[in-house]
């Protein structure tokens, strides 16, 4: 009997037990990017960069596999989809620096979570993203402070407010900076400080981010250290231990809570000496006097047209006596010149005068009218090493890019990634 009892009571303790076990990590190629076999394969794996996507799930993996911009992605239910293969080049960093090293596409592994930066993932994608991160550490050999965030690792070119290459463009994945994320993902250590700011390779332009990044801020602790382990209450014996005991005391003696004495209910505050209300009545508004307008004649003379004005104002009695109509004459155009080589038009948009996108077109060899177009950037040329990504980023495919290759002018919602010739410049909006 005791041995039954003994074994039911296992049993019953595995069964409890068997919902906090975690579950098998399991990855979903349902996402596997068209771009994947065209990727190169990274010479390094040093660095693994978490990402969030700041959006929905469904958009966040259609984007992602389409443009092949992580290697893996954690939705909100802790699944894992993967993207591009690990070993190969993902295009989730943009433009990247850390410990001097650009372009951090070629020596890391980007994980985008479903989330916002600024607010808590779900336990179960920190479960998956654990047991993910773990195994990715052991196959590269990649230590905790290696684990960092797109935050980290991004930086901005110089521009209007600042004149030099700064630190601080975006601020992507910055809860997993924080030491309570951390401690839930297994990582038990960060990067103390960022290594080109203090190489001042950048300068920092966010003091506030850098607080999360590398201080002693956390906000989200509230949120995943309010489940504090349950402290075991002890009774404390009625009986003082004598000084001989037969047994050794314990050397870690178990840890005992004393039960604070009940506080004395606070005692009511004696009332105030009440002294009497006094209401004052405001005098009421004084209605403001009414405006009476002048009276008007009947059938009075229409004013005298204004300088500025070419027309004529005329009155009309009869059943439309209350109705008037301005009759303005047409003004005398002047002969428009004749310049056989005119200037083509000019399109107002709001504020902006632009010249029409056809100016590109009439002449497919002019590279010096793309040169001259306001607020663009010249980047180039295209080659094996230099992508078309790796020149305008984001912008390579938007319909306001244009490429010039060989002569030919050609958008960039147009042009086909295939085609693109070595050689080739690419006119992009800064």
């Amino acid at each position: 009997m005791p041995g039954r009892w003994l074994a039911t009571g296992l049993a019953l303790a595995l069964f409890a037990s068997a919902p906090l076990l975690a579950a098998p990590l399991v990855l979903k190629d349902d996402y596997r990017s068209p771009r994947n076999k065209e990727r190169d394969l990274r010479k390094a794996t040093t660095l693994i960069v978490l990402h969030t996507t700041e959006a929905p799930a469904k958009s966040s993996l259609n984007k992602l596999s389409e443009r092949g911009e992580a290697h893996y992605c954690v939705t909100e239910n802790g699944t894992v989809y993967r993207i591009v293969d690990r070993d190969r080049e993902a295009f989730h960093a943009g433009r990247s620096m850390w410990n001097g090293k650009e372009d951090c596409d070629e020596f890391s592994i980007g994980i985008e979570v479903v989330g916002h930066h600024d607010q808590a993932v779900t336990l179960q994608q920190l479960d998956a993203l654990k047991e993910l991160i773990a195994r990715l550490k052991r196959l590269y050999s990649i230590p905790d402070a290696r684990v960092v965030c797109h935050s980290h690792v991004a930086y901005g070119a110089p521009n209007t407010w600042h004149k030099k290459k700064h630190r601080g463009r975006k601020r992507c994945g910055m809860l997993f900076a924080m030491p309570s994320v951390r401690a839930k993902l297994g990582l038990g250590g960060r990067p103390a400080y960022d290594p080109d700011v203090k190489a001042k390779r950048l300068v920092q332009a966010d003091p506030d981010l850098a607080a999360s990044l590398y201080g002693t801020r956390d906000t989200m602790a509230a949120h995943y250290n309010r489940r504090a382990a349950p402290v075991v209450i002890r009774a404390v014996p009625a009986k003082p231990q004598t000084a001989k005991t037969s047994s050794p005391p314990a050397k870690t003696p178990p840890r005992t809570v004393k039960a604070t004495p009940p506080k004395a209910a606070p005692q009511p505050p004696k009332p105030l000496p009440t002294k009497p209300i006094i209401t004052v009545k405001s005098p009421p508004a004084a209605k403001p006097p009414p405006i009476v307008k002048p009276a008007q004649p009947k059938y009075a003379e229409a004013p005298p047209p204004k300088e500025e004005e070419t027309g004529v104002l005329a009155g009309i009695g009869g059943f439309f006596k209350d109705t008037a109509k301005l009759i303005i004459p047409k003004k005398k155009q002047p002969p428009a010149p004749t310049v056989t080589n005119a200037p083509p038009p000019i399109i107002v948009v709001g504020r902006k005068l632009e010249r029409p996108p056809q100016i590109l077109t009439r002449d497919p060899r002019d590279l010096a009218a793309l040169e001259a177009m306001p607020g663009y950037e010249k980047g180039g040329p295209v080659s094996a090493e230099l992508t078309p990504y790796r020149i305008a980023g984001a912008a390579w495919r938007a319909p306001t890019t244009y490429y010039y290759m060989n002569g030919r002018i050609v958008t960039g919602d147009k042009v086909n990634e295939k085609l693109i010739e070595k050689g080739s410049y690419i006119f992009y909006k800064k």
